[in-house]
């Protein structure tokens, strides 16, 4: 039954760009302002000045492009360069959802994933079971938009 499993969403698309320029764009962090929907901002925090497992970073948030605004704080669980770019979403003692990006060689290119998973406790899946519908077509339109804009910058 779907509602048992992990809400997971994902979007990919090819990039006239190498593995590892993808990799060095989305795993910046600092630049998501310029591609994704929701997330306008990002710094990173706790010490962290790039990208590796363990690193912090917190994202300031418009939810749906309105309404108030917020920090998320974020830590990378996955950082190979030109494959993965990962990160949990939540406090130290409760990821909320993770986000990533993987990165395969296509032809001359690259095909680009991004992906979001909820946390498998009950009351995020509580949360999808009512707002799964809507927050995964806003999500899977904000991940194909991210990667349209980041498209366009890579292949300039």
């Amino acid at each position: 039954m779907r509602l048992l499993r992990d809400p997971h969403l994902e979007v990919s698309l090819h990039v006239d760009a190498t593995p590892q320029q993808v990799w060095e764009l989305v795993s910046d962090v600092t630049r998501i302002g310029e591609f994704s929907p929701e997330t306008f901002e990002a710094r990173w925090t706790r010490g962290s000045t790039g990208p590796e497992v363990g690193a912090s970073f917190k994202g300031h948030v418009k939810r749906n492009g309105v309404g108030p605004t917020y920090w998320s704080p974020c830590q990378v669980t996955k950082c190979v360069p030109g494959e993965v770019f990962e990160f949990a979403v939540g406090t130290d003692s409760t990821t909320v959802t993770t986000w990533g990006y993987e990165m395969e060689p296509d032809g001359r290119g690259t095909r680009v994933t991004e992906y979001f998973t909820m946390s498998p406790a009950l009351p995020f899946r509580l949360y999808w079971l009512v707002m799964g519908p809507l927050r995964g077509r806003t999500n899977e339109r904000g991940m194909r938009t991210t990667l349209e804009r980041m498209k366009a910058v890579l292949e300039k």
